[in-house]
């Protein structure tokens, strides 16, 4: 499980809009990564809508927001439309990557146990190392925390 000042884990996925993402291709400034467990339900709606109304903010001091969950692409468009969301979506259909992170994980609810994406985000530095980890997010001011986060680390990238 990837942790602060270990090298992000590489990716390249699928993303909403064509084409693909890819990690190490976006060295140089911060990039969040927030792993969901699915579109369209209450929690991960609010969340993706939150990190959409701060988009602006994150581009001023040119940060990538990615949001991550196994979701098809085509859900993730109907997903975006739907809410009007700005912010790209990756599909992990193959939970290698929410694997990678340590956010695919056994979960309990109403006495089940089955395995599923543990809501966790992730700060990763301009130099691909990983600055912050928010694991078990709840999502009421995770954005505003992340984003206050980012920030900082802009400001520590432009002054090293």
């Amino acid at each position: 499980m990837p942790d602060i000042s270990d090298f992000a884990p590489d990716f390249t996925l699928p993303v909403t809009g064509g084409g693909e993402i890819q990690l190490s291709a976006l060295r140089g400034a911060p990039v969040v990564i927030f792993f969901y467990p699915r579109d369209d339900t209450s929690g991960c709606t609010r969340e993706a809508l939150d990190f959409t109304a701060l988009a602006p903010e994150f581009a001023q001091i040119d940060a990538r927001v990615v949001g991550i969950s196994k979701d098809t692409l085509t859900k993730h468009d109907k997903f975006r439309e739907k809410h009007g969301l700005t912010i790209p979506l990756a599909s992990d259909a193959d939970d290698t990557t929410c694997e990678d992170y340590g956010v695919w994980t056994e979960k309990k609810m109403y006495g089940k146990t089955f395995m599923g994406i543990e809501r966790s985000t992730f700060l990763i530095a301009a130099d691909g190392r990983i600055a912050r980890v928010w694991r078990k997010v709840k999502v009421p001011g995770h954005a505003e925390e992340v984003l206050k986060a980012a920030r900082a680390e802009a400001e520590n990238t432009a002054t090293s």
